[in-house]
């Protein structure tokens, strides 16, 4: 005997024998559903006073019959959500309204998610007899503003049906179209999401924007962006289950890849999230680890990124999969032994471990080549600031040195070394250090200690703001907490306003007598013997302040 599917307590057996008569009903391909089986269900749900469905494939037999409350049905399992970009279900879903009321959100929802072929809702009648027949079928969408589904509507079952068979063999043909000229850019095509929970709508939305660059420099393709404002995170979902429906059906819409959240995620988060949208789940701290994993070029950096994706992912480990649960026991291990997911915990444990006393060698092999330096009595200028400020636009602009210069954040992650002459002879190293961001994950900032070490050895800071940033005020904020962070707050540092040639001239000023500094252009050098006089003035002039900030 086959299974009655849904809300069956309550049921006389009579009505239960009914429904199980359902299975043995068949219609044509051709129609959405025939009079006879439409009648069979008006009156079942007319008489149980409950939503009464079927799930029909495409030879017109009836795989599942369902049955709800006066006003939803619960479907079956049928598979993973989300069955493909470009085949349908072969499933579609007929079943009745009590109200005749046209199909609800929850119905076009699994329409969409479920791929289904159509869904289709009868109205029933004053005697239990089939009334308005209503109906829809998901469309091919240009784009994420495009309706996603086409709702009808037909007064009677008993007039002419569209041709169902032919409409589903068009459809199809049209989303494999659009499926494949979509797939031409070879990329991730991803949906931006940020959450505000302190109000302030400007900051989040200069954070998303800012999300939207890290996603350009790992080589995602940004198709929408999502802000939610909330009082406080969903402990399961982070935002809230109806916007996360709604990411849903935009991501099936616009074709997505991946959901990249702009705060971290907790673990479980992470994992709902992923397992009720059936996409590829990043947050930011994931997102940049990407771009240091791709940019690093040193075997030093490599080092650090993995030790930080290590970091990340450890706590991350979680025992989803049946096979993670085997037990390793047999000779030499008697008793329950350890399970797969120990096994890997500790496996990367150790090569954490490892990696620790790595980098620490690497950063006794660094003060090793500063005490070098020392002995020679080389100040050293080092070039801090926020990714994508022009740093190493600058080093180049005033040591004529070659160092990758991009329009894209973290262009630079292995730091590099030139020699600077200043007028009289004098000497001095300047440093190219990795961008700083706002809320730089913690595991990274450690990972990367040992580079950031250099800093402290410095005479002094030259920290370089993207003046022309509307987001120039917190990104000096964040820049400044990672130095205190790393306890470098004491160190000589001149500010440094770059890409000031963006701005109106009136506004550099009041920018310099606000903050002080040096407002300069590395791109058209604009301001560079200033800076080279103000830097040489603060490390040979006798009686030179130690403290240069705001000079």
């Amino acid at each position: 005997m086959r299974e009655i599917f849904g809300n069956t307590s309550g049921l006389k057996s009579s009505e239960q024998q009914k429904l199980q008569n359902t299975y043995r009903r068949r219609i044509s391909p051709q129609e959405i559903v025939s009079p006879e089986l439409a009648r069979h269900l008006t009156e079942l749900s007319r008489e149980t006073h409950r939503q009464v469905g079927v799930l029909i494939n495409r030879k017109g037999e009836i795989e599942h019959v369902l049955v709800g409350d006066a006003h939803q049905l619960e479907l079956p399992d049928i598979g993973r959500a989300r069955a493909g970009q470009v085949r349908l279900r072969g499933l579609r879903l007929v079943h009745t309204h009590l109200k005749s009321e046209p199909l609800t959100k929850d119905d076009l929802t699994d329409l969409a998610l479920l791929r289904l072929d159509l869904v289709a809702a009868i109205g029933v009648g004053p005697e239990g007899l089939p009334g308005v027949l209503h109906w829809a079928h998901l469309v091919p969408a240009d784009d994420s503003s495009a309706a996603l589904w086409r709702t009808e509507s037909l007064p009677s079952v008993h007039g002419d049906q569209p041709d169902v068979q032919a409409t589903l063999t068009a459809l199809e043909a049209e989303l494999n179209r659009t499926a494949a000229a979509r797939k031409v850019s070879g990329r991730e095509r991803a949906i931006l999401v940020a959450v505000c929970l302190d109000g302030n709508r400007a900051r989040a939305e200069a954070s998303l924007a800012e999300l939207e660059e890290l996603s350009r420099t790992a080589g995602v393709e940004v198709i929408d962006r999502v802000l939610q404002m909330r009082r406080e995170p969903d402990p399961r979902y982070l935002i809230g289950r109806g916007k996360l429906e709604e990411l849903n059906l935009r991501s099936m819409q616009a074709m997505a890849d991946v959901l990249v959240f702009d705060k971290d995620l907790t673990p479980s988060q992470g994992r709902h999230i992923a397992e009720d949208t059936s996409l590829k789940v990043l947050d930011r701290t994931q997102l940049i680890l990407d771009i240091f994993a791709q940019r690093a070029q040193s075997a030093d950096g490599k080092l650090q990124v993995e030790l930080a994706q290590l970091k990340y992912r450890l706590p991350r480990l979680s025992q989803a999969d049946e096979g993670l649960s085997r037990l390793a026991g047999g000779i030499g291990g008697r008793g329950p032994g350890e399970t797969k997911l120990e096994i890997d915990r500790r496996r990367v444990r150790d090569r954490i471990n490892h990696l620790e006393k790595r980098i620490e060698g690497l950063s006794r092999e660094r003060q090793v080549r500063r005490a070098q330096r020392n002995r020679r009595d080389l100040p050293v200028i080092s070039i801090v600031g926020y990714t994508n400020a022009g740093k190493s636009t600058l080093l180049n602009a005033i040591t004529n040195a070659e160092v990758l210069a991009e329009n894209k954040l973290f262009a630079t992650l292995d730091p590099t070394s030139r020699r600077l002459r200043f007028p009289q002879e004098r000497e001095v190293i300047i440093t190219d250090t990795v961008g700083f961001i706002r809320d730089l994950p913690k595991d990274l900032v450690n990972a990367f200690r040992a580079t950031l070490e250099e800093l402290a050895d410095a005479s002094l800071l030259l920290h370089v703001v993207d003046a022309a940033d509307p987001a120039r005020d917190e990104q000096v904020e964040a820049v400044e907490g990672i130095l205190e962070s790393l306890e470098l707050t004491d160190k000589p540092r001149l500010m440094v306003w770059n890409k000031a040639d963006l701005l109106p001239p009136d506004e550099v000023e009041a920018l310099l007598r606000t903050h002080g500094g040096v407002a300069i252009s590395a791109q058209t050098r604009e301001g560079l013997a200033t800076l080279l006089a103000k830097a040489d003035t603060t490390l040979f002039a006798e009686g030179a302040s130690a403290a240069m900030v705001g000079m």
